[in-house]
């Protein structure tokens, strides 16, 4: 399949990157998707598949207004409609992973009318407050020797390379994120350290994203328009979002089902590609 590129442009005037890959007429957006164009190809057979960078991030713009990023998350809840807007679809299938598996909750809350389907992959959950037991959490030493070699980096002064502090970041992190340590290579799409906002991504998460997070606490009432069905993938073995928070959505929502990857982590697809997209593109169809 041709794969277009483009750029999409917001309400703000901030450009987003996107790829389109394939001409169903079910389109499916993941937002901050373009790492995933590769792994996540097959989902384009039969359906449209819109992947798009958030802004300040992969190839969308650089901002350097504080407006346009003083909001953290909710001003990616308002670029989906943004995307949404500019392919000029009524009705859009969403995935979101991670962080981005609020987000697009919090756009069907929004704007139910245009959402179809929901597809969460490792969200984080929906009270960043909860603390999960050792059942629902997962923290081992893989965790600590990552976080240790973190606060050593911060520790530092920053390196006068760019690009070489965050390959070194992205080394350190990689590992969390699979549950088998030969995995790790094939996270290698993910780090994007030539590009000026992947240099800067630890950052702008750390003191932008997460601080709009802190404090968030959604209720069923908050929920109650987002009745379409909805699809959480979870990790057993997530270290980054406590496989507790995918439980507590399933709970939480009323059209939705956990898929449990007992053995999987934050990215669940690398240890279980086939249950992974065999069950994403059954519930899509």
């Amino acid at each position: 399949m041709t794969v277009i590129e483009g750029y999409i442009p917001t309400a703000d005037n901030t450009r987003l990157f996107f790829q389109k890959l394939g001409d169903g007429a079910d389109v499916l957006l993941v937002p901050n998707g373009p790492p995933l164009l590769d792994q996540f190809s097959r989902l384009a057979d039969g359906r449209t598949l819109i992947l798009y960078d958030a802004r300040n991030r992969g190839q969308s713009d650089s901002i350097e207004d504080p407006a346009k990023i003083a909001k953290g998350f909710v001003h990616d809840v308002d670029d989906v409609d943004a995307v949404r807007r500019h392919f000029d679809l009524a009705t859009i299938d969403l995935l979101g992973h991670s962080y981005m598996g609020l987000v697009v909750i919090l756009y069907a809350m929004r704007s139910p009318q245009h959402v179809r389907h929901i597809v969460q992959i490792g969200a984080v959950g929906p009270t960043p407050a909860t603390q999960y037991s050792a059942e629902l959490s997962y923290v081992d030493d893989v965790m600590t020797v990552a976080m240790a070699e973190l606060q050593s980096m911060w520790s530092q002064p920053a390196s006068a390379d760019p690009e070489t502090h965050c390959r070194r970041l992205w080394e350190a992190l990689r590992p969390i994120y699979v549950v088998n340590p030969a995995d790790v290579h094939k996270l290698d799409g993910w780090q994007r350290c030539h590009l000026p906002n992947e240099r800067g991504a630890a950052q702008y998460v750390n003191q932008t994203i997460l601080p709009s997070y802190i404090g968030l606490s959604i209720t069923p009432s908050d929920v109650a328009p987002v009745t379409m069905p909805v699809l959480t993938i979870h990790g057993r073995k997530d270290r980054s979002a406590p496989y507790g928070g995918g439980r507590d959505w399933a709970r939480l929502l009323s059209n939705a089902r956990l898929l449990t990857i007992e053995e999987g982590g934050h990215m669940p697809w690398v240890e279980a590609p086939d249950e992974v997209f065999s069950a994403i593109d059954h519930f899509l169809r």
